[in-house]
């Protein structure tokens, strides 16, 4: 039973989350990882997802696909905190008096390069080649039209290959524009063709 009607998980219900839970957590806060280029805000930003899909559970076990769902929440979260701290950030350097560089990592990693990257972007090369994602369900995630993906991932590559390049690691070099093969993904690399779209 569900006595104060929340649609929160019981019994067989909560063990079905609780599965959920363990099967995706991990893959959830590498996600946001990628977004945020922060683990403790990943992990942060990860429970809050997983506290709003326990109190939806009713609702979203009915779902075909309750993972896509736990994406496109993340997403949604982590572009609202990556804007609250970009507006923070440039209040900050406005009472700064000397402006100080940023220190730099020990060493550049794309999760690093990524967060250069607009937040359209960078989301669109996370979700398509982390996440694995074709590119219509890339522009179903986020909403908007095929040709706008093709297009962010085109300009996110090659903004990643000039960033990698500059740190000194290998880049996968001149990087082309995103054209969609037979299968709906992209043709060309990320990181040194580490991640190849296919």
């Amino acid at each position: 039973m569900d006595p104060d009607g929340s649609g929160a998980p019981v019994d067989a219900d909560a063990r079905a989350f609780d599965t959920l839970y363990q099967a995706h957590y991990g893959d959830l806060v590498a996600l946001l990882h990628a977004l945020t280029d922060d683990l403790g805000d990943a992990q942060d930003l990860a429970q809050d997802v997983f506290c709003r899909a326990w109190q939806r559970w009713r609702v979203i076990a009915g779902y075909d696909d309750p993972v896509a769902w736990l994406r496109r929440v993340a997403v949604n979260l982590a572009t609202s905190r990556f804007r609250r701290r970009r507006t923070a950030d440039r209040h900050l350097a406005r009472q700064q008096v000397e402006v100080v560089p940023a220190l730099q990592p020990d060493h550049v990693a794309l999760v690093a390069a990524l967060r250069t990257l607009p937040v359209n972007q960078r989301t669109a090369v996370v979700l398509h080649y982390l996440v694995d994602l074709p590119v219509a369900d890339v522009a179903q995630e986020l909403g908007v039209p095929v040709g706008t993906v093709k297009a962010w991932l085109s300009r996110g590559r090659a903004a990643l290959a000039s960033r990698l390049d500059e740190a000194g690691r290998p880049g996968p070099g001149a990087v082309g524009p995103a054209d969609a093969g037979p299968t709906g993904r992209t043709s060309g690399t990320v990181d040194g063709g580490r991640a190849a779209t296919r």
